[in-house]
């Protein structure tokens, strides 16, 4: 990711519930959405960072504010299961559906992906093989995956941080599928909807080797 200029507004989208916040502080000291924030700070250090909680129902914009008005919004991982219908997952996919609606462009991580699949009228399921944890081993982009800018500059395979149960089997009309590996078909993707658009992995690049450990213990 290129420096940004100071004027820019990011908005970090984190899904977990409170419980699962709480929960992940004590095992890495931070939530997912303190995590991106983190990272956005330094590789954009002028640049305007609000969070969110989506899953939240007391979630809300700083006043005054719309979607319409960040540069991007970036969905964190969670342990949300999207096949289940609970409020939590209802109201993170209503938030996705109005980042799309916004133009607003997004990225997103193992859940965010999933979140961004389902927000487009699809559905996600349980890991079809098996529990892909630590590492997602030679994802390998296709042909549309070299030549998009999220790859850039990756190699022919290569291995990143991840953990999840759930995956997204297949992509929605309008989708462009990036990046697969053995365990998981869809490891990356472009998703298109209502006038907006949305990149994304199955794996976690914004973590680090103490979040890895910490996911696994």
């Amino acid at each position: 990711m290129n420096s940004t200029q100071s004027s820019s507004r990011f908005l970090v989208a984190e899904s977990e519930t409170p419980e699962a916040r709480k929960k992940r502080r004590e095992s890495v000291g931070r939530s997912s959405g303190e995590t991106y924030l983190d990272i956005l700070r330094r590789l954009a250090p002028g640049a305007t960072c609000d969070r969110i909680q989506p899953a939240d129902a007391d979630a809300a914009l700083p006043p005054g504010d719309s979607l319409a008005e960040y540069d991007a919004v970036f969905l964190t991982g969670s342990p949300l299961h999207l096949y289940e219908e609970t409020p939590e997952t209802r109201r993170t996919v209503a938030f996705m559906r109005s980042v799309f609606a916004s133009g607003t462009p997004a990225f997103g991580s193992c859940a965010g992906l999933q979140v961004a699949k389902v927000a487009a009228g699809d559905s996600v399921r349980p890991n079809a093989r098996r529990l892909e944890a630590g590492f997602a081993r030679r994802i390998t982009p296709t042909a549309d995956g070299r030549s998009h800018p999220l790859l850039a500059g990756r190699p022919a395979a290569f291995d990143a941080p991840a953990i999840h149960t759930d995956e997204v089997d297949a992509l929605p009309p309008g989708a462009t599928l990036l990046a697969g590996n053995r365990l998981t078909a869809v490891q990356a993707a472009e998703i298109r909807f209502d006038g907006g658009v949305f990149w994304g992995g199955q794996y976690h690049p914004e973590i680090g080797l103490d979040e890895v450990a910490g996911a696994l213990r």
